[in-house]
């Protein structure tokens, strides 16, 4: 899967976002009605398709591209059509000692979120050219 994110502030900068699939896409009170985190086999944290763990964030931005994540776009527990949030906190990854840490790993009130959806290729492509680009130029400043 690959994680772009903007926005984030400067102040913020290498922290620990946590990042989950929540049960439902359903963005009518904001990231409040998305509901828990989506774990249809009922294991623990953080071994669900709706763990995506904790990301680093910096210079106000966050991405990345992560593999091997239980998620899917299709199949019995695709992810299609359901919420991707990203918390305040870092994910304790279920090592906090309370039922929270093993049901969201008290990553902190919702952030941002949004519904899980497809589109072309071309999208993306474009994405990761303009990713590049930049980095690149990060790079050239910084020599």
């Amino acid at each position: 899967a690959y994680f772009s994110l903007e926005g984030f502030p400067a102040e913020q900068n290498a922290s620990n976002r946590a990042i989950h699939v929540h049960e439902f896409g359903d963005l009518s009170q904001g990231c409040d009605s998305t509901g828990p985190h989506y774990n249809p086999m009922e294991v623990p944290h953080p071994q669900h398709p709706g763990d995506f763990g904790n990301f680093v964030v910096r210079n106000g931005q966050l991405w990345r591209h992560r593999v091997g994540l239980t998620a899917s776009l299709a199949g019995p527990h695709a992810i299609l059509g359901r919420s991707v949030v990203v918390h305040a906190g870092e994910d304790d990854l279920g090592k906090g000692g309370n039922q929270a840490s093993l049901q969201n790993g008290n990553a902190g009130r919702r952030l941002a979120c949004c519904v899980v959806g497809t589109s072309s290729s071309a999208a993306w492509e474009s994405q990761t050219k303009e990713r590049k680009k930049r980095r690149r130029e990060s790079e050239c400043k910084t020599t």
